[in-house]
């Protein structure tokens, strides 16, 4: 398999061309990409502000993507993180996998995003149109069941 890819960056990306890297050869029969895009919250949010610690949420990210690899037969794993002040209607983050086969793919992509969601080291507020900015917001109980359901998953046989 080739390295799991983890950026973490402070500028708008280009998802489909991040998933893209992926395909590098014959061995790919699936690739699978979710993107999370800041909303606006019906007109009410004018950014999403997101902070991290540098190479520590770098390293959380490859232990998550290791466990990946580990759960599922995986031939590559993409994964991209904004940082800063992100607008309504842009990317915050990409995970993309590549198997040669769908599930994999699949199964590989929403642990990621559920792992993502409650373990990696991000922190988000919302800057509202009004000129308001709220509190850090914290992951929620949904998130935190949705990386629990992993909890006693076995890898697939």
């Amino acid at each position: 398999m080739r390295m799991a890819e983890v950026s973490i960056v402070g500028t708008a990306f280009d998802p489909a061309a991040e998933a893209a890297r992926l395909v590098v050869d014959g061995a790919v029969g699936a690739t699978v990409s979710f993107v999370g895009y800041c909303r606006d919250e019906g007109g009410r949010l004018a950014a999403l502000e997101l902070e991290h610690y540098p190479g520590m949420a770098e390293e959380e990210i490859g232990r998550i993507a290791a466990e990946a690899k580990r759960r599922w037969p995986i031939t590559g794993l993409r994964v991209v993180h904004r940082h800063g002040l992100v607008r309504p209607g842009e990317p915050i983050v990409l995970v993309a996998t590549a198997s040669a086969h769908r599930a994999a793919a699949f199964d590989a992509a929403a642990f990621l995003m559920d792992f993502l969601k409650t373990r990696a080291p991000f922190w988000k507020r919302e800057h509202g149109a009004d000129g308001n900015i709220s509190g850090w917001v914290s992951a929620t109980d949904a998130d935190d069941s949705a990386a629990a359901r992993w909890a006693e998953a076995e890898r697939p046989g």
